[in-house]
Order: C-alpha cells, then sequence, then structure tokens
C-alpha cells in the first residue's frame, strides 16, 4: 500500500496488541518503508481519527477477533471519505460443494497438530478454527456492512469461500 500510495500519501497501521503492532512495524522498516506509514494502536470499535480521514481502510485477518464487529464496521465508516472504500479481507464459510467438512475437520484436527508441532502453539491454532467456525458467512457480513451505511457493497470468494474480500463504498 505503500507503494500505491506514492511519496505523497499516508498509510497507518494499527493493532489493539502493541507487540503484534511493533512486530508489524520491525518488518515494515526492514524493508526500507518509513516515509509513508505511521503506526497507531488503535481499537477497530473506536478508532482514533478524525471523521473522513481516509480514502481507503483495510483489514486483513483481524475483524474476526474484534468483539462487536457492528460497532467496528461504523468506525471504519466513520473515518472513510466521501467516495471512500472498505476492504476486508478474512476466513470466511465454505461455498464450494463438499468442502465445508473437509475443511471443518482440517481446522479441528490437523490445524491444532501442525500448530502444536511448528509453533508449540496448540491452543492458538484450535482458537483460529474457533474463531473461523463462529465469524459471520458472506451474506451476514455483507448485510452488516450495509447496515453500517455502506454502498454497493459485495464480496468475492478465493479458495472456494475458504477466505472472502468484502467491499463497500462510503458515498
Amino acid at each position: 500500500m505503500a507503494a500505491q500510495v506514492g511519496p505523497s500519501g499516508l498509510v497507518v497501521h494499527t493493532d489493539i496488541n502493541a507487540a503484534m503492532l511493533s512486530n508489524g512495524r520491525d518488518r515494515l522498516l526492514d524493508k526500507g518503508l518509513v516515509g509513508t506509514v505511521r503506526w497507531s494502536l488503535a481499537n477497530a470499535e473506536c478508532l482514533p481519527f478524525a471523521d473522513q480521514s481516509f480514502d481507503c481502510v483495510t483489514i486483513g485477518f483481524g475483524l474476526r477477533n474484534v468483539t462487536d464487529k457492528s460497532k467496528a464496521l461504523q468506525s471504519m465508516f466513520r473515518v472513510l471519505k466521501p467516495g471512500g472504500q472498505l476492504l476486508i479481507l478474512e476466513f470466511s464459510h465454505p461455498t464450494t460443494p463438499g468442502l465445508k467438512p473437509l475443511y471443518g475437520w482440517y481446522s479441528f484436527n490437523v490445524l491444532p497438530k501442525l500448530g502444536k508441532a511448528v509453533a508449540k502453539d496448540e491452543a492458538s491454532y484450535r482458537y483460529l478454527a474457533e474463531s473461523i467456525r463462529r465469524f459471520p458467512d458472506q451474506e451476514t457480513l455483507l448485510n452488516m456492512m450495509r447496515d453500517a451505511g455502506y454502498e454497493h457493497s459485495s464480496y468475492h470468494n478465493l479458495s472456494g469461500g475458504i477466505v472472502a474480500l468484502h467491499r463497500g463504498y462510503k458515498f
């Protein structure tokens, strides 16, 4: 995104977790992306930015971890400029026939064991599977976005619906 906005633009990287924010900051600094990137410890449910501050708001694999998703969608809407867009990339619900039971089995039986073996953290990978299972399906999230005021909202399934990209605009 820093490359997209160019030297006169601004990208603000936020996270509610200071350690995650610091880790992301370090990764960007290692890549030399310092001029157009700022960091802010922030809760998505009450973003600490002025109304109509941003042309685009994105959240990747984070909305499912937000307690009040509707409140977060409203907060993101508030900080968007008219004509701005919200992009949500998130794990979702499989739509390809036959994929849902296989994905469910994998998520609860294989993924935690991989987490234990690779990251020495089975609990986090079990949480991941649970948080994906509890996350609203594509149509429900789309309706939540519309309820928050987003127009021309849509989504595009990726990997048979395991992941979906939702998009909405503020007019």
